[in-house]
């Protein structure tokens, strides 16, 4: 499966984005959907996933309550909702695709990735 990132920009503190990941070239709901995202100098981190059904989450308890994910299957497509954007918030965003049983957090369980799309936060 192929997938492509967009919806990345600059905001300011206390401000929201939208991400969305579309994927092709697979059946998308064979999947277990994630965002990670890699700050300059520091290692890429888990944000959140989605099951296949889109009926569970899992998220890093950095952006449980601020960030959102979800997916809509018909368009093969994944998003990420960004409130409450802090500036530790910014760097680059990939969203990754995994045919794994159940949500996590360990980017090595996912063997899809996108090719990032960034998010600058000003305080």
């Amino acid at each position: 499966v192929q997938l492509q990132a967009s919806g990345g920009g600059s905001v300011q503190a206390g401000g929201s984005l939208r991400l969305s990941c579309s994927a092709s070239g697979g059946t998308f709901s064979d999947y277990i959907m994630g965002w990670f995202r890699q700050a300059p100098g520091k290692e890429r981190e888990f944000v959140a996933s989605i099951n296949r059904s889109g009926a569970n989450t899992y998220y890093a308890d950095t952006v449980r309550g601020r960030f959102t994910i979800s997916r809509d299957n018909a368009e093969n497509t994944v998003r990420l909702r960004l409130n409450s954007l802090k500036p530790e918030d910014a760097g680059v965003y990939y969203c990754a695709g995994g045919r794994i049983v159940q949500n996590t957090g360990s980017p090595w369980q996912y063997g899809y990735w996108g090719q990032g799309t960034q998010v600058t936060v000003s305080s």
